[in-house]
């Protein structure tokens, strides 16, 4: 089939610009190689030189590898010579908290930590805060809400009314206790607070070796309420007011790390793109024009969700909504 001169210039048209989506991404592979090895030399600043790393811990804490293991890069990293701890948490699940407080204490052992208090660090939040070397809050931070709750509501009266009835079959009367669709019995209550009260006297026991309390004032500190920094700092919660500058004149005069080092930001997503500022969505589509599909598909592959855990059991959190 014989083609008209209006599609053949139309083809000419398609293959300049497929050849240069092809030559726009070898160009890039290009920069991207002679990027890495530079920085691997360490002719580029990276995260192998010398620095202050900080980690951002944001939101309710939920169980996170990908936060663990960014943890345990840090740790590992020479060239974080100490790390702040930037904490915005009302806390979370407590063992999720309690898993955090571990991996920053692994850190800890290493080199120093610093934990920088935004607006709040309080349950899980404060729990992460204690396991470094020093706390800085802002006068009006919110920390503290020392305590262990659990919720789950009573649907019990709801479902008289709507004539329904759950029946269950259970080897013992305290499984899968409490159950919201009946009325909580005393022994399942008991049960229940069992847990809260084991778990509390865990947290509160970790405030009293970490922050050298105990008798009057620990149980002063240990009644769930939220304070301000400046009442935090009073009560001993905390060691300083103030932020990162703070927190920067503390290591350089306590464990001599300098202040002209550059603070660098550490991410539990962040991989060599990722610190190279690509995202990989745009570097998919170049693969895509420059006729690799193949190479699309696996970095769209390798931009799945971070692998966040659900919030579930006991809660070491402050939010008011939520207080009774």
């Amino acid at each position: 089939m014989s083609l008209d001169a209006g599609s053949i210039v139309e083809r000419r048209r398609l293959r300049r610009r497929v050849s240069f989506w092809r030559v726009s991404a070898l160009v890039l592979l290009a920069a991207l190689i002679v990027a890495v090895g530079l920085r691997t030399t360490g002719i580029l600043p990276g995260k192998t030189s010398a620095h202050v790393a900080r980690v951002n811990l944001n939101g309710v804490i939920m169980g996170s590898d990908r936060r663990q293991k960014l943890l345990e890069e840090v740790a590992k990293e020479d060239g974080a010579k100490a790390v702040l701890i930037e904490i915005d948490s009302p806390g979370g699940g407590v063992t999720a908290s309690e898993e955090l407080y571990n991996d920053i204490r692994k850190i800890a052992e290493k080199k120093p930590v610093v934990a920088v208090v935004g607006s709040v660090a309080a349950s899980g939040g404060y729990i992460a805060a204690i396991a470094t070397d020093r706390i800085i809050a802002r006068q009006t931070s919110l920390t503290g809400s020392i305590g262990v709750l659990a919720q789950y509501p009573d649907l019990s009266g709801l479902l008289s009314n709507l004539g329904v009835k759950m029946e269950a079959v259970k080897s013992a009367p305290l499984k899968a206790a409490p159950d919201m669709f009946k009325e909580t019995t005393p022994e399942e209550r008991a049960a229940l607070e069992a847990l809260i009260m084991d778990s509390f006297a865990w947290f509160k026991n970790l405030v009293s070796e970490r922050r050298g309390l105990s008798g009057a004032r620990l149980e002063t500190v240990a009644d769930g309420r939220a304070f301000t920094g400046r009442q935090a700092l009073e009560l001993g919660l905390v060691d300083e007011i103030g932020g990162e500058d703070e927190a920067r004149a503390w290591l350089a005069d306590n464990r001599q790390i300098s202040k002209d080092l550059p603070v660098r930001d550490w991410k539990a997503s962040s991989d060599t793109l990722g610190e190279l500022g690509l995202a990989r969505s745009a570097l998919a589509g170049l693969a895509d024009a420059a006729g690799f599909p193949t190479v699309g598909a696996s970095l769209r592959a390798t931009s799945s969700l971070m692998d966040v855990h659900a919030l579930d059991g006991l809660l070491a959190i402050w939010h008011p909504s939520i207080q009774r």
